[in-house]
């Protein structure tokens, strides 16, 4: 059982964590397929867009912006359309338009009166200024894929944030929706986690390609974490 009073920093995935990412692609995409007569087909298109993205960020460090562009590419070789440059350019910088989960907000600045609070993020620094926004929560430390030049499951970015943020991990409890990407490498760091189930009452891993990992607690949303804790 986790003890509350033991964290003193709780880090957090953003994209599918506290915003609604799969909402966001779906609807970034939907434009695009529609121009080209090709049906968006939901499942498949999320499935697809996590295999992409991963392979997008594997190797050398790219930016988030061209892995977008990237992603767009592989998708429009799988359903036979060729994107314009236009398009590419609208899907790459579309994370400013992702909406945040209504509950992201409240439960974050709930839980800021108790903790300090970082995002850890598979992101560039511009992009996330605009989920930033939607979030109505000012952080304590902001580490990026651009700042750590490699995306996560690396096990850079969560070290490039112990760093930064300078207490003992045993004093950190990573909050996330990905298996893959967050609490699988936050557990071979030995750190406390927190599965938030965003999928809970759908099937599959839509987005998020398919992992096994042991969080310490599982909750369907920020508001429950929050309200566990006492906060709300």
């Amino acid at each position: 059982m986790l003890q509350w009073n033991d964290f003193e920093v709780l880090t957090f995935d953003c994209y599918g964590t506290l915003i609604d990412w799969e909402t966001g692609i779906l609807e970034s995409l939907r434009p695009i397929f529609a121009t080209h007569h090709v049906d968006l087909m939901l499942d498949r298109v999320l499935k697809l867009y996590g295999e992409l993205e991963s392979a997008a960020e594997r190797g050398e460090y790219r930016e988030y912006k061209s892995v977008l562009r990237l992603v767009l590419e592989g998708l429009g070789a799988r359903f036979g359309f060729v994107p314009t440059a236009e398009e590419l350019q609208r899907f790459s910088t579309s994370v400013k338009d992702w909406p945040a989960f209504p509950d992201s907000p409240p439960a974050l600045q709930a839980l800021h009166r108790k903790y300090r609070l970082a995002i850890i993020s598979n992101i560039d620094d511009d992009l996330f200024a605009f989920s930033a926004e939607r979030l109505q929560t000012k952080f304590d430390w902001i580490i990026t894929a651009q700042q750590a030049r490699s995306y996560k499951p690396s096990l850079n970015n969560f070290r490039l944030a112990f760093d930064r943020i300078g207490v003992p991990r045993q004093r950190i409890l990573h909050v996330a929706q990905s298996l893959f990407h967050d609490i699988a490498p936050a557990n071979a760091l030995g750190l406390s986690t927190v599965w938030v189930n965003r999928r809970h009452d759908k099937e599959g891993s839509g987005a998020t390609p398919v992992a096994h990992a042991h969080p310490d607690l599982e909750v369907p949303d920020l508001r429950t974490l929050a309200a566990k804790i006492g906060l709300m």
